[in-house]
């Protein structure tokens, strides 16, 4: 299903006079639909934003919206689409797999595509010069996650895992920085493993610390829910370092199962002026509290005006100035460099910190640890 383009008075007008962006989202499942609302709330925002001060030397910017739904398949045909249509640029997807699909074949057309929030590093198969990213590696950010369990006393780490390449990578990350600081990780298969299984798993295992590298809401919450009523278990710490505690419905969770579940996030300590004022104009737009990905959205669109005011909105040359944007998101100075072993250009790096939910307090986060 195509999701139609936006009304004007929320992302720009889209007929011919506009310039206009391509916006991949997650938007009904299997995809993760809570990050791709927050998304999307990022990209309108900051649309309307741009609108609202000249937009791209006079021409209004616009969003095409297409749903990926996490599908790779889905993900490439809406590429295909939106070239047809003559966007200027690509923006958004979260997850990482459809993200890649993504990018080979915006590196395939030529069309310039920055990624708001897939993590994988091998986000193309060659290095490209039409792709970029904000979002941090997968490498950077899950080595401060295996950092955090180190320095919390865990160095016996289960890990119940999904096939995907974006689990096996992250399973994989863990495993090299944790092993030469002594700690060790064993995979729990859940293409094989019930939840209630992963119990007798982990005692027989003996690990102090049970990552959650599968779906959500589903197996995840489930595992949660067993693991967290078997007394054997009572001192296991429960992560997920891909983010699933950062959305609204975990605080909801029964008997408080949604919180003290260590997970990453791409914010700063505090935030500044620009990024507190976007908190503000989100909150009112999401109606909750935004996630880390609502804020990628919006410096999505603020790094990609950024590079469209500099060549009007001309396809053919907006991948050239990757190098030369240098501008103030809500996060941080934004710019771009080529970091080896991602192939793309890449904001180095964006704030990294593991929070969760304070039990005491669902709907408010603590933060562990900052990279």
């Amino acid at each position: 299903m195509s999701v139609p383009s936006a009304p004007p008075s929320e992302a720009g007008r889209t007929d011919g006079s506009s310039v206009r962006i391509g916006a991949l989202v997650p938007l009904t499942r299997p995809g993760w639909v809570e990050a791709g609302r927050h998304l999307l709330a990022g990209l309108e925002l900051a649309v309307r934003e741009v609108n609202d001060t000249g937009g791209i030397a006079g021409r209004p910017l616009g969003l095409v919206v297409r749903d990926t739904a996490a599908d790779p398949r889905r993900a490439a045909a809406a590429v295909d689409e939106l070239a047809r249509l003559g966007v200027a640029a690509l923006a958004g997807e979260y997850h990482s797999v459809a993200a890649r699909a993504a990018a080979a074949r915006a590196d395939a057309l030529g069309l310039p595509f920055l990624c708001s929030s897939a993590v994988l590093d091998a986000l193309t198969e060659r290095p490209t010069r039409w792709v970029a990213r904000l979002a941090p590696a997968q490498s950077h950010g899950w080595r401060t996650y295996a950092d955090f369990l180190l320095d919390a006393g865990h160095s016996r780490v289960a890990v119940a895992a999904e096939p995907s390449v974006y689990w096996a990578s992250g399973a994989r990350i863990l495993r090299d920085h944790l092993a030469p600081r002594g700690g060790t990780l064993v995979e729990l298969d859940m293409s094989t493993l019930a939840p209630t299984a992963v119990r007798d798993a982990l005692v027989d295992r003996r690990a102090t610390a049970l990552l959650l590298l599968v779906g959500h809401p589903e197996p995840a919450v489930s595992i949660v829910r067993s693991v967290r009523r078997d007394q054997r278990l009572a001192g296991i710490l429960i992560g997920a370092p891909a983010g699933q505690p950062e959305f609204a419905p975990w605080a909801t969770l029964p008997g408080g199962d949604g919180a003290g579940i260590p997970f990453l996030r791409y914010l700063p300590r505090r935030l500044g002026p620009l990024g507190a004022r976007v908190d503000t104009a989100l909150r009112e737009r999401l109606g909750e509290a935004p996630s880390f990905v609502a804020f990628e959205g919006y410096d999505t669109v603020v790094a990609l005006t950024d590079v469209l005011r500099s060549h009007g909105g001309d396809r053919a040359r907006t991948a050239e100035p990757w190098s030369r944007v240098e501008v103030e998101g809500t996060r941080g100075r934004i710019r771009f460099s080529r970091p080896p072993g991602t192939g793309v250009w890449q904001w180095a790096w964006p704030p990294v910190q593991v929070a969760d939910r304070d039990p005491a307090e669902p709907d408010r986060l603590r933060i562990l640890h900052t990279g």
